[in-house]
């Protein structure tokens, strides 16, 4: 959902879940009473690049009709961004309207997707209780974790608990890693694909065996059986959108081409100096959310190989002007890109790095070669 949507209508939402569910807890769900999971499709924004995951409550006999949502926080958090990066930032449950809900997607123009769940009425009213329950009790706020707590494995968890066991595991998509899994939703959207690429680390290389995405728990639960019977017999369409492709003069990989290509050819020391200065820079980020952040996703970071903040120490050996040093450390580095290649060669994200690679190797191989000691040649 749209975080400016969560933050302005936070109290208002706040109200409601409480009024609604001081009434819920009394409620006894009719034999005509639906519990669904809701998928909702992607957008271009970044919050939205991924889709999102609900669980709906329909009950016509109670008028009844309302959507579970793991997805909200407050933007107004204190030091938002760094709780965010560290891994602290709070998330939490909230029930909307299912007609305000649609509404917003509606408006937003993403297609809702809904997966009937084929249980008891006993099981849909003890779903329908838990979900009461974690409303007002200390579990409707939670850590969020980009692969192991979202709003998707807070949805798989609770029907899973309300089962009583992991009936819920993934179907698909069991023989890729997490980040070839990731890969496509970044299709039009360059520099994210390229940010995502080199900011997470090895997890994203494991085996993607947990379900963290929408769509794959879409995929899972329509190949999932449940007492001999299909878990989600049907896949519904509530809104259908064609998805929009977004245009961007510089978000594209012709700029990144351009850059780079610059940077080859121009020849400048100096443009080769701002370059391993940048990319220097962008290895000591990754150091610090490697030590500083939770998010297991960014530790581990081989692509330091690739960013390597040794790099740094190049500008003293230039300001002291130690020439032997300064072709020592860019020899070093050289062999460091030859051995991130080997660690890359079979990974998904191999084409998308390669310009950066050769950039790399280029500027370092002139840097070595103009502080490489002479011989002299007696005649």
């Amino acid at each position: 959902m749209r975080a400016s949507f969560f933050y302005n209508t936070f109290i208002f939402i706040f109200l409601l879940t409480a009024t609604h569910h001081l009434f819920a807890q009394n409620t006894v769900l009719s034999k005509n009473a639906h519990v669904s999971v809701i998928t909702c499709g992607t957008g271009n924004e970044s919050y939205s690049l991924f889709g999102h995951t609900a669980i709906r409550v329909q009950d016509v006999d109670n008028n009844l009709d309302v959507v579970y949502n793991y997805g909200a926080f407050d933007f107004d958090t204190p030091n938002f961004v760094m709780q965010f990066i560290k891994g602290d930032l709070n998330y939490f449950i909230v029930v909307h309207r299912f007609s305000d809900f649609m509404n917003e997607y509606n408006y937003e123009k993403r297609s809702v997707y809904e997966q009937d769940l084929n249980i008891s009425l006993p099981l849909k009213q003890k779903l329908y209780d838990n979900l009461a329950k974690t409303l007002l009790s200390d579990e409707r706020v939670y850590n969020y974790k980009f692969i192991d707590n979202n709003c998707t494995s807070k949805v798989v968890d609770i029907i899973n608990t309300t089962l009583g066991s992991k009936v819920i595991i993934k179907k698909a998509d069991t023989d890729l890693t997490y980040r070839a899994i990731l890969f496509p939703y970044f299709d039009n959207h360059f520099y994210e694909k390229l940010g995502t690429s080199i900011i997470f680390g090895r997890k994203l290389d494991h085996d993607g065996s947990k379900i963290f995405l929408p769509f794959e728990l879409q995929k899972s639960l329509k190949l999932i059986n449940y007492n001999k019977q299909p878990l989600c017999p049907e896949n519904k369409e509530l809104l259908v959108f064609d998805k929009e492709i977004p245009s961007s003069w510089w978000n594209n990989c012709y700029t990144y081409l351009f850059i780079l290509g610059l940077v080859i050819f121009v020849n400048k020391k100096a443009i080769d100096f701002i370059y391993l200065f940048t990319v220097a820079l962008f290895g000591l980020f990754f150091v610090f959310l490697g030590f500083y952040s939770s998010h297991q996703e960014l530790g581990y970071n081989y692509n330091i190989l690739l960013f390597n903040p040794t790099l740094f120490i190049l500008f003293y050996f230039y300001v002291t002007k130690n020439k032997k040093c300064i072709y020592k450390l860019a020899f070093f580095n050289i062999i460091t890109l030859l051995l991130y290649f080997f660690l890359v060669v079979n990974k998904v994200h191999l084409l998308i790095i390669t310009p950066l690679l050769i950039t790399n190797l280029v500027v370092l191989t002139r840097l070595a070669l103009r502080n490489k000691k002479r011989i002299p040649i007696i005649i």
